[in-house]
């Protein structure tokens, strides 16, 4: 499969954007975890090979907007996952959940009419290769605890700050 790389500057970091011909996002990652980037790609499509190609302008236009404080800019941008049937139902549940809302996995079980797979949930939003677009980092703990996010907690924690969930950490409270 080729797909088409770019970077985006972001106050999160450098993201990483994957698209395809059709200009439908297949993975966004951090450029620090880049590694984990190729992994899932691998994982949902087999050999991949990525040519630098400019990013869709609708993409980094919603991405502007996203960082901006337009917190609906994200459901414009077109994705295209790979994955098994189940973990893209997850990932399309993760898609409804609007900015500025949690869920939790048992509920998010719950909501895709699969309530007894709350690990499931948590596996397939782990493997989620589009951060913030299908945003994985709004689903937390049953305790309201925040839990694993593959660009690392801190980054999780401003998207949740950036979205009005939690309120906000002075910036030398946060850890890289």
């Amino acid at each position: 499969m080729q797909l088409q790389h770019d970077a985006f500057a972001s106050p999160l970091g450098t993201i990483l954007l994957v698209h395809d011909k059709d200009r439908n996002l297949r993975a966004l990652d951090f450029a620090d975890h880049e590694d984990r980037m190729h992994r899932l790609l691998r994982l949902h499509y087999g050999q991949v090979q990525l040519m630098a190609a400019t990013a869709p302008e609708p993409t980094t236009e919603a991405l502007r907007h996203y960082f901006d404080g337009d917190l609906g800019a994200l459901a414009t941008i077109s994705v295209q996952t790979g994955g098994t049937p189940f973990q893209r139902h997850v990932w399309s549940a993760l898609r409804d959940i609007p900015a500025g809302r949690t869920h939790t996995y048992g509920g998010l079980a719950a909501q895709i009419g699969s309530p007894k797979a709350m690990r499931a949930v948590g596996l397939a939003n782990g493997a989620n290769p589009v951060a913030i677009v299908v945003p994985c980092h709004r689903v937390i703990g049953a305790n309201g605890a925040l839990t694993g996010f593959g660009g690392g907690l801190h980054r999780k924690q401003w998207l949740l700050e950036h979205e009005g969930v939690l309120a906000k950490t002075p910036a030398d409270k946060l850890t890289p």
